[in-house]
């Protein structure tokens, strides 16, 4: 993501400022009370299991609303036009209710502390040590995509220095999770959902206006990018040509499938929330009660990166403006919003950004104080010194993440840079766990070499295939589609092999741990008015599927 355009600058007064500075009060208050209920470090890293499915559920979707969503989201937008909502429809919802109805029973029943503990329970230390350095690694990059995005935002917007909005964003995420663990970062992130909204909706409303209405918004993109622009299948037929560079075989495999799978159902900085929940049908309820919102966010994303195209023509395109996709929100931003709901829209993107950032490092102090110092240096400790580990881990997380921010510096479109890393990191995981959790062959040593071999052959395509032009694959984000495809096909390939020559493990030390076996944890009844019928898992996670298959209809044609 290179500088946002300088014309850019937004003429913020005294209110907007006001309304920031308010905010950054509340976010650190909200930390200071979360304090007083940190006794322990199952407190500090996972809100001591006793949080509320509604809680939980809005807290896990806006973990999901940072850079990747804001940003990113619109500048998919504004490139590929209505393309994007295979991300929410088919690459988001069904990984969501798969999640919720079929894997949580297992993570929480298990009564893991994080995803690499599950895969320590069921193949043992090799996989575990493995997935958790991956893990740790792709949480700091990814953090530091939102701290990045953050900060040249502000700088383009506000005029402030990068390393100032760098340091100031990281030191009130580093503060509010130190205080509070993973209670702070979760009620702040049900905060920071709704003033996401505050400054989404209206940014949507007025953009609408100022386009003639959702008619003059189609018939003008319709005009200047064809009716394909503005539908979601139109053009996907293999070996037909659309903006995504992609085809139907590899939205539904690469994108809904093994990425779409490999990110939702494995991402710590996701299940991690629904690890808190208070019990197990909360925990099931969580993604569940996610999936909903998620199935509407593209009307206040994608549709302002579509009203941006059409206000800014020249939006990604090289000139003397220098306006790139990554900018469809601050024009929006700079050209409809009157100072006050300024403010607010300000002060909603630093909440995402924050939200992202912060998803990112309370599940790495987990991952790294639980799964790598805990587990392997400093072993049968007090839990007192493993709390104040979590807390020190944090402030690493967060510098580490300041380093890792320029990293995405390369990368135009930030949902590029991120899809990427998914690739790389998330479906790998992903197959090891799908596998072992579906076969109770899979032996130990399956588990390492196929997640190994999965994440190895996801970088060799995109470095080595795409990038040095062995393969021809039209955009980023399709050679990131081809890339899991290729994961997913190794990843699978080398543990049924390395499975077929090695032993498995006894049946009784799979309970709870594959398809078909249970613990005691799985099979704890509900909590007092979970049993009523519209809490139902079942009649949420079919619901959100049927919702989410009929909001396709209007971009199918």
């Amino acid at each position: 993501m290179q500088n946002l355009a300088e014309g850019l600058r937004l003429p913020t007064n005294g209110l907007d400022y006001a309304i920031l500075g308010i905010y950054f009060a509340v976010v650190l208050g909200i930390g200071f009370a979360a304090r007083r209920s940190v006794k322990t470090s199952l407190d500090f890293f996972l809100s001591g299991r006793s949080l509320p499915a509604w809680v939980t559920g809005l807290a896990f979707v806006a973990a999901n609303l940072g850079a990747t969503e804001i940003l990113g989201m619109a500048a998919n937008g504004a490139q590929y036009g209505a393309y994007t909502v295979h991300w929410y429809w088919i690459g988001a919802i069904p990984a969501m209710v798969f999640l919720g109805l079929v894997m949580m029973p297992f993570y929480y029943g298990s009564k893991v502390r994080s995803v690499p503990e599950f895969l320590l329970h069921r193949f043992g230390p090799s996989s575990h040590l493995l997935s958790s350095i991956i893990f740790a690694v792709s949480s700091v990059l990814i953090a530091g995509v939102n701290l990045y995005a953050m900060a040249i935002v502000l700088q383009a917007l506000l005029g402030w220095p990068q390393w100032v909005a760098i340091v100031v964003a990281g030191f009130f995420v580093l503060a509010y999770i130190t205080l509070g663990g993973l209670s702070s970062a979760i009620y702040n992130e049900v905060l920071q959902f709704f003033v996401i909204l505050a400054a989404l909706i209206p940014l949507t409303i007025v953009g609408l206006k100022r386009v003639g209405g959702w008619n003059g918004l189609t018939d003008s993109l319709s005009g200047s990018h064809g009716d394909a622009f503005l539908t979601a299948w139109k053009g996907t037929g293999i070996g037909e040509s659309n903006p995504l560079g992609a085809n139907w075989l590899t939205i539904v495999l690469g994108l809904g499938f093994v990425m779409s799978f490999g990110y939702w159902t494995t991402n710590f900085a996701e299940v991690q929330r629904a690890l808190s929940a208070k019990n197990l049908s909360a925990a099931k309820r969580t993604p569940l009660i996610a999936a909903f919102p998620k199935i509407f966010i593209p009307l206040v994303v994608v549709v302002p990166g579509l009203i941006a195209l059409v206000m800014e023509p020249s939006l990604g395109k090289a000139g003397k403006d220098g306006l790139q996709y990554n900018d469809a929100i601050p024009v929006l931003m700079r050209d409809l919003l009157p100072n006050g709901v300024l403010g607010i829209a300000v002060t909603g993107l630093l909440a995402a950004f924050m939200a992202g950032m912060a998803a990112n490092v309370s599940s790495f102090n987990t991952v790294f104080t639980n799964d790598i110092w805990a587990a392997y240096l400093k072993k049968n400790r007090e839990d007192a010194y493993y709390l104040k580990t979590g807390r020190w881990v944090t402030a690493v997380g967060v510098l580490i993440g300041m380093g890792t921010a320029f990293i995405a510096s390369s990368f135009s479109n930030i949902m590029n840079y991120l899809q990427t890393l998914f690739s790389f990191f998330n479906v790998p995981l992903f197959v090891v766990f799908i596998i072992g959790m579906f076969w109770k062959r899979t032996t130990a040593a399956a588990g390492f070499w196929g997640l190994l071999s999965g994440t190895v052959a996801a970088m060799v395509n995109y470095f080595w295939f795409y990038k040095q032009g062995v393969i021809t694959i039209p955009s980023d984000q399709g050679a990131n589609f081809v890339s899991s495809i290729v994961a997913f096909v190794v990843g699978a390939a080398v543990m049924v092999v390395v499975t077929m020559f090695t032993k498995s493990k006894s049946a009784e030390s799979l309970a709870g741990l594959v398809y078909g076996t249970r613990s005691p944890g799985m099979t704890e009844l509900p909590g007092e008015g979970d049993d009523a019928w519209y809490r139902r898992p079942a009649l949420l996670g079919w619901g959100a599927i049927v919702l989410a298959a009929a909001c396709y209809v209007p971009f199918s044609f």
